[in-house]
């Protein structure tokens, strides 16, 4: 079973309301299972696979989601357009929790995940100095508006390993190097779809202030959950106003072409494991060499 759409839920999203003809797709990848099975089916007119990053019940931590299985199996389903969801901590006083960021930067600080589909034997560098695609993030935006919710267009999301949330110190730094944002799943979820030739953005759902701000408690999980609440509701009416908005084609961005110019390896020098479990994402470039 096919889909054009795929949706990530972060935290508080483990479903998605309003979906006809449900299946559960159980997808096997070269590199393991994904966080949970993918349900797929019709919504707002639109076949649209989803998937909850975390696995149902939150039971997966940030630096323990498998982002290659995710990516891979949204692939392997004929997805094109992600339009992922993530739960965020505010580092500006002008963006308050309940309000929404279309991101379109971001910065890594993770420390222990594996950041590509690439390796030894097959190298690829794709172009990563716009991470999102301006086509999806401008659509998302537009479906903010109409889902009538409070949303700041662009915005850069610092990613921490976790799961410990940030001392003091680390949160005042953050805030002086000019980051707006705050989380750890972005990455590298964002770069393993760039990889993919995935058209993707990040729908950030402000939670809490981090822990910066004097006149706000410290972060908690009880903070952060009373407001996901309030958030999913605003988030999925958002995806039904976004998802009638995604053309057919994606002739406007340079997402789909993202490893046209991108491999390094001469083909005489390529791992044949790596070139199988990666079939479905460089395999066409391969077969216009062999002609």
């Amino acid at each position: 079973m096919k889909a054009r759409i795929g949706v990530i839920g972060g935290s508080g999203i483990y479903e998605m309301d309003g979906i006809k003809n449900l299946k559960e797709i159980e997808v096997a990848t070269p590199f393991g299972k994904p966080s949970d099975k993918l349900m797929v089916g019709e919504l707002a007119g639109e076949k649209v696979a989803f998937l909850p990053r975390h696995g149902k019940g939150h039971r997966i931590m940030p630096s323990g989601i498998n982002f290659k299985a995710n990516i891979y199996a949204m692939k392997y389903l004929g997805v094109e357009w992600i339009i992922s969801l993530s739960a965020v901590g505010s580092m500006k006083e002008n963006i308050s929790p309940g309000e929404v960021v279309v991101v379109d930067q971001f910065f890594d600080r993770t420390k222990t995940r594996p950041l590509s589909f690439f390796g030894n034997g097959l190298v690829g560098h794709v172009s990563f100095a716009n991470p999102v695609c301006p086509v999806l993030a401008d659509i998302v935006y537009k479906a903010c508006q109409k889902a009538e919710a409070k949303v700041h267009k662009g915005g850069t999301y610092i990613c921490i390993e976790g799961p410990q949330f940030s001392t003091l110190g680390e949160s005042l730094i953050y805030r002086k190097w000019g980051v707006d944002l705050i989380g750890m799943t972005a990455i590298p979820e964002v770069k393993l779809a760039r990889e993919a030739e995935i058209c993707y953005s990040t729908l950030a759902l402000v939670t809490d202030y981090d822990c910066w701000h004097p006149d706000h408690d410290a972060v908690s999980v009880e903070m952060v959950v009373q407001q996901l609440l309030s958030n999913s509701a605003i988030a999925r009416k958002i995806i039904r106003q976004a998802i009638p908005l995604i053309p057919v084609d994606r002739n406007k961005c340079g997402c789909g072409r993202a490893l046209e110019n991108a491999l390094m390896t001469s083909p005489q020098a390529m791992d044949k494991t790596m070139l199988k479990n990666l079939d479905i994402i460089v395999g066409k470039y391969l077969k216009k060499r062999r002609k």
